[in-house]
């Protein structure tokens, strides 16, 4: 297919499947915000709504109308702000902390030690405030902001202290996820907030050096988590995970903050993460991504480490094409090809609209299927068509 071709193809998807299906079932006219667990048809099989999709919801739908203003019939700014306002009046905690789950009208249902609602909400204010200008978005974003990087630098502060994973003191670790979405927190601040730029980039380069210390020695893959210092506990079937679809989204975070650096190095460090990534998740037998890994080819205790997953190959059309674009290798547009074929076929539902979340090994849908979940609703999918359509057209017009 020429470029061109895969252009039409990402925007029939984009906005003739995945965006119709959200706004016709996810929008919750009642009560506001977004119902994310829909089955393949768009029914809705439980109304508990998912924090952190409230917030990737309105960054998404923010984003859609800054990248494709002339698409925007009037539904996509009025659905962010429906999501972003119900996560405000709803999800925020006493303490500051927001939820991770509540009802359909916004009662509390469950919190995690995890800050990951609060990042989604950070970025949705934020999209949100550069697409519309209202200054009390970019003041939440900004306060949120604040707030989660004092709480990743120093988890115990009161009054929202993070409870630790494991008991503290015999093997005490930290995650990759965390950087590395911080790191693309602070991408979308300096985008949205350009006049504090200075702060969000010195905060990116002092997340990229916590994010070396996950490298597996001197190799490129990175571990799902470490010691404190960077220790690697082998003897844990845990510490031992690969996730090929987290490295592969980390590369394009870093490929995106070297670039705004002119970092060669890191450039280079990023290339080998999603070269290592893709090699070492790709399934030779049925294609695909597998979920999870073990790095010294050992059993890893997941049950669904052999299962085909969305989000991963989305995250890898978007880092395929982000280096074809800055490296010319034709290795990566083979990868975007290779990728993009598998998903289409496997994950899209044209008839229905969306994609399927899971896969089994063999690419069959799981029964009964689903199209969102209280993990998946309307951002991997619709980020990587936006970044794709955007990327693809960049490409088509350098080659004019």
């Amino acid at each position: 297919m020429r470029i061109s071709e895969y252009i039409d193809l990402f925007e029939r998807e984009l906005f003739e499947s995945c965006v119709p299906f959200w706004l016709k079932y996810g929008r919750d006219d009642e009560y506001g915000g977004l119902i994310s667990c829909l089955d393949r048809e768009g029914n809705v099989y439980s109304t508990d709504k998912s924090v952190w999709m409230q917030g990737r919801c309105g960054y998404m739908f923010s984003r859609l109308h800054n990248a494709f203003p002339e698409r925007d019939g009037g539904d996509w700014l009025p659905m962010a702000k429906s999501a972003i306002d119900f996560a405000t009046e709803h999800c925020i905690d006493s303490d500051g902390r927001m939820f991770f789950q509540v009802t359909r009208d916004g009662r509390p249902l469950r919190k995690r030690r995890y800050m990951f609602s609060e990042c989604f909400y950070i970025i949705a204010c934020a999209e949100y405030y550069k697409a519309t200008g209202d200054k009390k978005y970019l003041t939440a974003a900004r306060k949120y902001y604040g707030f989660v990087m004092e709480m990743y630098r120093d988890p115990s502060t009161d009054p929202y202290k993070i409870t630790p994973k494991f008991v503290p003191g015999t093997r005490d670790t930290k995650a990759l996820s965390l950087p590395m979405i911080l790191l693309n927190v602070n991408a979308v601040m300096m985008s949205a907030d350009p006049k504090q730029t200075a702060k969000y980039a010195a905060a990116s380069e002092s997340l990229v050096k916590d994010i070396y210390s996950f490298r597996y020695r001197d190799t490129s893959f990175m571990l799902e988590s470490v010691g404190l210092n960077g220790e690697y506990y082998g003897e844990a079937a845990s510490a031992r995970v690969i996730n090929p679809g987290h490295s592969i989204e980390l590369s394009w975070f870093l490929i995106d903050e070297a670039k705004r650096e002119g970092n060669d190095e890191l450039f280079a460090f990023a290339e080998k993460i999603f070269n290592t990534a893709i090699d070492f998740g790709w399934d030779d037998d049925y294609g695909g991504i597998l979920y999870f890994k073990d790095l010294e080819g050992k059993p890893v205790e997941a049950y669904e480490h052999d299962m085909k997953l969305w989000w991963p190959h989305n995250e890898a059309v978007i880092a395929s094409l982000r280096l074809y674009k800055h490296t010319d290798n034709i290795r990566y547009f083979d990868w975007f090809e290779r990728v993009t074929d598998y998903a289409f076929t496997k994950f899209s539902d044209f008839k229905y609209g969306e994609w399927y979340g899971y896969l089994r090994r063999d690419g069959r849908p799981t029964r009964p299927p689903c199209k969102g979940h209280t993990y998946k609703g309307p951002f991997h999918v619709l980020r990587m068509l936006t970044e794709g359509i955007v990327t693809l057209r960049e490409l088509e017009n350098a080659k004019k």
